[in-house]
């Protein structure tokens, strides 16, 4: 696929949204629009949930080609579409390309472009939040699109190796030979979930990335009795911002970090290529915060 480059600001006027299931909790339409407000900017952010619209993942090219024949300016893509979406465009950032999945379609010039803002989004997130942790036997549980991105994201942080895991065997295995072919031989693994209690066991922290713990998907992803306090915890999940799995790990003194710092940079960075405008990470960090904090306050009243 050809290279891209970013979008200057030619205008004021925007329509974006995002596609993926269950997506009706999605913070994201608050987060772009209160900074687009603060940029005096009009700005649209609508959601295209392929459960209410009544179609499998598989219908996310369709979605994409509508969008854009609608008059969108870009797309948001997440569960269970971000890699399921690379068959549907026109060209990929270096980025989206090694990582696999595609968070975020620009359309330009009639061409459907995908890039990917999670990884530089967890990778912010985790410098700021566990900046001193030790990183040299990480764990990561999932190794779908958003997996991809963060695993990449720790290795890039300087982890020594990470072990994927996955229900789905030959995914976990996809995504450690990617790992070890962008970053060296010996710097990933994969396992299946049986292999969990030996491998948290002698990690120092442990990257949660499925959406177990989501409003829709409520739980642990393992049993609370593998975690122990040496062990740092990671979110994805950030809707809630306080999953049962960090509830429990900071129950037991583990250090964590919750899934609203990577929603809020990437968040950022995709509103940088919608709209070729510097977003202010910090405000948005405070945005995610508030946000959130309404969103469980509304849910425990009801």
């Amino acid at each position: 696929m050809p290279q891209v480059s970013n979008p200057v600001p030619t205008r004021d006027s925007y329509l974006v949204g995002l596609v993926g299931s269950g997506i009706g909790p999605s913070l994201s339409p608050a987060l772009h629009e209160r900074e687009a407000d603060r940029q005096g900017l009009r700005y649209l952010y609508r959601l295209i949930d392929i459960d209410r619209v009544g179609v499998g993942p598989e219908a996310v090219g369709d979605l994409v080609r509508a969008a854009r024949d609608l008059g969108f300016d870009g797309l948001n893509i997440t569960h269970p579409c971000k890699q399921l979406v690379l068959g549907h465009l026109d060209a990929l950032a270096p980025q989206a390309a090694a990582l696999g999945a595609v968070n975020t379609v620009v359309f330009e010039d009639g061409r459907a472009v995908g890039h990917n803002t999670d990884v530089t989004g967890f990778a912010a997130s985790f410098a700021r939040g566990l900046p001193d942790v030790p990183l040299e036997r990480v764990v990561q549980l999932g190794a779908g699109g958003a997996g991809a991105a963060v695993a990449h994201a720790t290795l890039t942080l300087g982890a020594e190796h990470v072990t994927v895991v996955d229900a789905m065997p030959d995914r976990a295995a996809g995504l450690a030979t990617s790992l070890e072919r962008h970053f060296g031989a010996g710097r990933a693994a994969s396992a299946t979930p049986d292999a969990l209690p030996a491998l948290l066991d002698g990690a120092d922290g442990v990257v949660h990335a499925t959406p177990t713990g989501m409003a829709a998907h409520p739980g642990l992803p393992f049993a609370a009795e593998l975690l122990h306090p040496g062990l740092w915890v990671a979110e994805v999940v950030y809707r809630p911002l306080e999953t049962e799995l960090l509830r429990t790990a900071r129950a037991l003194g583990c250090a964590t970090l919750d899934g609203g710092g990577m929603a809020a940079f990437q968040a950022a960075d995709a509103f940088r290529l919608f709209t070729g405008r510097e977003a202010d990470a910090p405000r948005m960090l405070a945005d995610i915060a508030e946000l959130a904090g309404a969103a469980g306050a509304a849910g425990a009243a009801r």
